[in-house]
């Protein structure tokens, strides 16, 4: 028995996350699964089965298509500005620059605060601050909270959540920029090579691993926001910000259709999925040895 114990007392290790991870992950999708082809309310065990009716109602559902754009758009700027941003701060706080701790902790203290907090200050800029502002300098597109208006709601809330959403970006960059050896670097600009062709040539494929990472965070960030838009907008005005998540919200708890709902959910999972599976695939052919 002590002779079993040593040589498998490792797996007890396993055994708890892999009980949790069932118990919290697998079952729960599982389920969700199951009810996603119900009509249930949520409330009670009573519901009729119904196929793929959650899923054909959801090609003729107006918010749900709505949604799906103002989700993409939203990834899709997650993505580039995360990525394109956090590249250029993460070059700039590498470079010899003076308070450079300072500037590291400066770019990094958007990623400690809650991203509920944060898009509470910023409702509070755009409602009354900013107006107060557009009023003082008799501007007159700033004289009205940009959060009620449809095109205005949209740019701020992806100013926002790419304004705190950076800062992780920037610290992995930063890691992948110091982790490139200082001789390469030195080599290739002794043999005539400028800023731009040694991040070209040398930089950037040493930060795909980097890049990898971050359109992978950027992409279930975007896909499943959800806490920032309730607080600023809470979908709106007439559901230009409303994205995927807050739309499972609404239709499970406030409409009571959570069959339906876990449809919507089902399908965001599969998107996400496929396009991780692409992501990586693609990052691995192209990644530095």
């Amino acid at each position: 028995m002590k002779k079993v114990f040593e040589k498998y007392w490792g797996w007890l290790f396993l055994i708890v996350p892999i009980i949790l991870q069932v118990i919290f992950f697998y079952f729960p999708m599982i389920q969700g699964a199951f009810y996603s082809l119900t009509d249930w309310n949520g409330f009670t065990y009573n519901f009729d089965f119904v196929g793929l009716n959650n899923y054909k109602l959801l090609l003729m559902d107006s918010k749900f298509m709505k949604s799906i754009g103002f989700t993409l758009l939203l990834t899709i700027c997650m993505i580039a500005g995360e990525i394109i941003f956090g590249i250029l701060i993460a070059r700039a706080l590498n470079s010899k620059i003076t308070g450079k701790i300072f500037w590291r902790a400066w770019f990094f203290f958007p990623a400690v605060l809650s991203g509920l907090t944060v898009s509470l200050i910023f409702k509070q800029v755009f409602n009354y601050g900013l107006p107060a502002i557009g009023n003082y300098l008799h501007i007159s597109w700033l004289q009205e909270s940009l959060l009620g208006i449809p095109a205005g709601a949209v740019i701020s809330v992806i100013f926002v959540m790419l304004w705190q959403g950076i800062a992780m970006p920037v610290i992995i960059f930063l890691a992948g920029l110091q982790s490139i050896p200082d001789e390469i670097k030195e080599a290739a600009a002794m043999d005539g090579a400028n800023n731009n062709q040694i991040f070209w040539h040398i930089e950037l494929p040493y930060l795909l691993p980097s890049i990898s990472i971050v359109f992978i965070m950027a992409l279930k960030g975007g896909l499943t926001a959800f806490d920032q838009i309730f607080a600023m907008t809470a979908g709106g005005p007439n559901d230009a910000t409303s994205s995927l998540g807050l739309l499972i919200y609404n239709y499970a708890f406030k409409n009571n259709q959570f069959g339906y709902s876990n449809a919507i959910a089902l399908v965001l999972f599969v998107i996400i999925a496929l396009i991780s599976v692409v992501q990586v695939k693609v990052s691995n052919k192209y990644q530095v040895n």
